[in-house]
């Protein structure tokens, strides 16, 4: 699967995704903070681009949205220090990562991995990227937008764990290739999506819009 960086198809590789990265968003499922970053992972074909039909799985009655800011890995980073972390940055973008809250409430009750309720078909949607040196991530604001309602905003600044940490903790735990998308937390406001649902994503420098299938 690719994704698109300033008009040039990208190669993806593994799609790491950091949870309760925003205290509110936390708080508003009745999760605790942890003391480092809660890491899952989605595969890639999971990955829907920009503009594509949202199909919702059959197995789930409650899929969430969660808007997040996207982090496109440049180049391989092993044990970097977060002081030099956006070196490895290629790009940033926005999206979306789904989940069937339903299953993984279930799942999660069973001590049992969140793989179904993340990593479906359509799961991880996915903006174009822009050049890193177009974004600050560090003061970076984006919202979403359902039916033309504001949902979500969110605030770098606010973020358990920022940018450079995230790819400094994920280049020394499980090493990063270029190519890989991280996706950094979302902020408070999420809610289920509907049949028909239209959701346009706004970065400032990217946006982004999916339209759910009936």
């Amino acid at each position: 699967m690719n994704v698109c960086l300033a008009g040039m198809e990208q190669r993806v590789g593994t799609l790491f995704c950091i949870g309760r990265n925003y205290a509110a968003h936390a708080a508003e499922l009745g999760n605790a903070m942890e003391e480092e970053p809660v890491v899952f992972l989605k595969p890639a074909a999971a990955l829907l681009p920009s503009g594509q039909p949202l199909h919702l799985p059959a197995f789930s009655q409650d899929v969430h949205y969660e808007c997040e800011l996207l982090v496109l890995i440049g180049r391989d980073a092993d044990n970097i220090r977060e002081a030099e972390a956006l070196q490895y940055v290629a790009g940033y973008g926005v999206g979306l990562d789904l989940t069937a809250r339903d299953v993984q409430s279930e799942v999660k009750a069973k001590g049992l991995p969140w793989t179904k309720a993340k990593g479906f078909r359509g799961a991880a949607c996915v903006s174009a990227f822009v050049p890193a040196g177009e974004l600050d991530p560090l003061a970076a604001r984006f919202t979403l937008q359902v039916n033309g309602q504001l949902r979500q905003q969110g605030d770098t600044t606010l973020m358990r764990f920022s940018v450079p940490y995230i790819v400094s903790y994920l280049s020394q735990v499980y090493g990063l290739r270029a190519g890989d998308v991280i996706f950094t937390g979302t902020p408070e406001g999420v809610g289920q999506l509907h049949a028909g649902d239209a959701l346009q994503l706004d970065l400032g420098v990217v946006q982004a819009q999916w339209q759910v299938a009936v």
